[in-house]
């Protein structure tokens, strides 16, 4: 049986060109994977989508949309600052480079301080960079260090044009990135990186997306990035819940492993429901347009997930099933792009379909 840490023959036959079209199909299997395709060859790009844990980007693509449609409908109705459509999207590239950063620095430390291991739960679900040979560590280091490089490039250039305020946004996330598992603050191991999470795929991301497409920033915007940021907070309580087991033998106290499985299988459930009564109320009192109540279309997504939660993960994965032993995580992530793309498309819609509501 072929693990997730070892290239299937495919991936090492590729001596020949490999037609674009195959390229594409294994670049699609691995975002909806998070793994080397089974049959496709495996080529450069490939291999660092699945370094980079590019399968979880649409929750940060996310962020950055609502932030920047945020920003357009700011001016629709407000008639606040115009929006720069250029910044918006380097803003955007620059949140998917710290998000892949983020996930390279965690396999980095993780394995430096000797949580990630052969038989530990990230080696097994995926490739690790380095547990499975295909970087060394110095290389992940050094492609840590050039993804950051571009993303201070990106900071500097929008604090060159947006002021120094994007700077403190950027190294909030910076700092949260780093020390979510780097000694000696670790936030993981203390029951801070849920918490981490929240804050860096809410405020920063979304109120810094705002504040480089318009040059400003209001509290409001902080506000209506809550519901989505508790969404994102969903799908790591589902990873930690997961991990339980085995983040409670190495001591890392997540946040589930303080709670209990049970406990934080019922705050997991919470966290996304919460996200439909918030969202609907920042359209009802007149924060966001009435479009984003598309968001309920995700509800038979939810309910779905609220019954796998329900329950203890399965003793084995349904057949085909990607990234075993991850359960919890799955159901999370796929609600959450779900419902995160309903809410960027109702965004949407305000801006390009306004409407308003009877009492706004």
């Amino acid at each position: 049986m072929t693990t997730a840490a070892t290239p299937t023959p495919a991936q090492d036959a590729a001596s020949a060109p490999t037609p674009l079209r195959e390229r594409l199909l294994a670049w699609k299997e691995i975002l909806e994977t998070a793994n080397p395709p089974k049959t496709r060859p495996l080529d450069s790009v490939g291999k660092w989508l699945v370094i980079t844990r590019a399968a979880v980007f649409p929750m940060t693509i996310w962020s950055g949309l609502i932030g920047g449609l945020l920003a357009v409908e700011a001016n629709r109705v407000a008639g606040g600052p115009p929006v720069d459509w250029g910044l918006f999207a380097i803003a955007v590239v620059g949140l998917v480079l710290a998000h892949a950063a983020n996930n390279m620095i965690n396999d980095y430390f993780d394995t430096t301080n000797g949580v990630d291991t052969d038989d530990y739960v990230r080696a097994l679900y995926a490739p690790h960079p380095i547990l499975s040979g295909w970087v060394t560590k110095r290389q992940l280091g050094i492609a840590i260090l050039l993804v950051n490089v571009v993303g201070a490039a990106i900071m500097l250039y929008l604090a060159a044009v947006r002021g120094p305020l994007i700077i403190a946004f950027a190294l909030a996330g910076l700092f949260i990135s780093v020390f979510y598992v780097a000694p000696p603050i670790r936030l993981k191991h203390h029951g801070l990186g849920e918490p981490g999470v929240f804050l860096t795929w809410g405020p920063l991301m979304v109120g810094g997306t705002f504040l480089a497409a318009t040059g400003t920033i209001a509290p409001w915007v902080l506000l209506v990035s809550v519901p989505y940021a508790l969404l994102v907070t969903s799908v790591l309580f589902g990873k930690h819940i997961d991990k339980i087991e085995a983040d409670g033998a190495l001591g890392v106290r997540t946040l589930p492993v303080i709670l209990g499985e049970e406990r934080a299988r019922t705050v997991g459930r919470w966290l996304m429901i919460a996200f439909y009564p918030l969202t609907i109320l920042s359209a009802v009192v007149g924060l966001i347009g009435p479009w984003v109540l598309l968001v309920v279309l995700g509800l038979p997504r939810l309910l779905a997930v609220l019954r796998t939660f329900r329950a203890p993960k399965p003793d084995a994965p349904p057949p085909d099933y990607p990234t075993w032993p991850l359960w919890f995580v799955g159901w999370a992530f796929v609600h959450t792009r779900r419902a995160g793309g309903l809410l960027t498309l109702g965004l949407l819609l305000n801006a390009l379909l306004p409407i308003t509501l009877p009492w706004v």
